[in-house]
């Protein structure tokens, strides 16, 4: 099994490396993995970052990918799954929100056959999880509770970074979101599949603050609402 590790940039100089070096470190029995990078038109040094860290782990395998001018979040996935070549993809955010060690623990339902697709959860299980933000939190739970509603499934967290969907499903699904409504729609999509079996595991969450960079806020969760309804009902 090959493990091809999506990261989405925007100006986040501050943890890329860091972030690279956690990715790039993971060991998983029986999987191998590669990782692409798109930065999404940073005004920072992130792209120099990207470049010295790939040009320092020759061994690795790393395809840096680049738009021009910030195109969103979304854009940059749909951008790197044209570049897949694994059997599986996890989405991995370029901040140190998420710990790159939980994908072992995210793939088992796959490789024991228990499931076709996982997501993480930060709200369920885990001792590590930290919410810097109640807002948050609810407003979480409110877009999973409405995605729920018109999907017929039972996700505890559908705004989670971490999903690990099969490369050949997610290359045929046309997404359209180009900012952070990849969730909602990823979501909506996959519930039209008859037969398909989800799966969430705990995930450690380390939520950082807006002076540390956070991005998404107040108008993010309105699109949010948006793309639920819009997904799961027009299309």
């Amino acid at each position: 099994m090959k493990l091809s590790i999506i990261i989405p940039v925007f100006n986040e100089e501050q943890t890329i490396h860091v972030l690279l070096s956690k990715v790039n470190s993971v060991e998983m029995e029986g999987v191998s993995k590669e990782i692409i990078i798109c930065d999404d038109g940073s005004s920072d040094n992130s792209f120099k970052h990207i470049q010295t860290f790939q040009s320092g782990h020759p061994e690795a395998s790393i395809n840096v990918l680049r738009n021009e001018s910030n195109s969103g979040k979304g854009a940059a996935i749909i951008k790197c799954i044209a570049a897949v070549s694994g059997d599986y993809v996890i989405i991995q955010d370029a901040d140190l929100e998420y710990e790159p060690s939980d994908y072992a623990h995210l793939i088992q339902p796959i490789l024991s056959g228990q499931a076709d697709v996982v997501y993480g959860n930060r709200f369920h299980g885990h001792q590590e999880t930290k919410r810097q933000y109640l807002i948050h939190f609810l407003a979480n739970k409110f877009l999973t509770y409405l995605s729920n509603l018109l999907t017929g499934f039972r996700l505890q967290d559908m705004e989670c970074c971490y999903k690990v969907i099969p490369a050949e499903l997610l290359k045929n699904i046309r997404l359209k979101e180009t900012a952070f409504g990849f969730e909602p729609e990823i979501t909506a999509a996959l519930s039209k599949i008859k037969g398909l079996r989800i799966a969430e595991v705990p995930v450690r969450y380390y939520g950082r603050k807006y002076h540390e960079g956070k991005k998404i806020g107040f108008t993010d969760g309105l699109r949010a609402i948006y793309c639920i309804l819009k997904y799961n009902l027009c299309s």
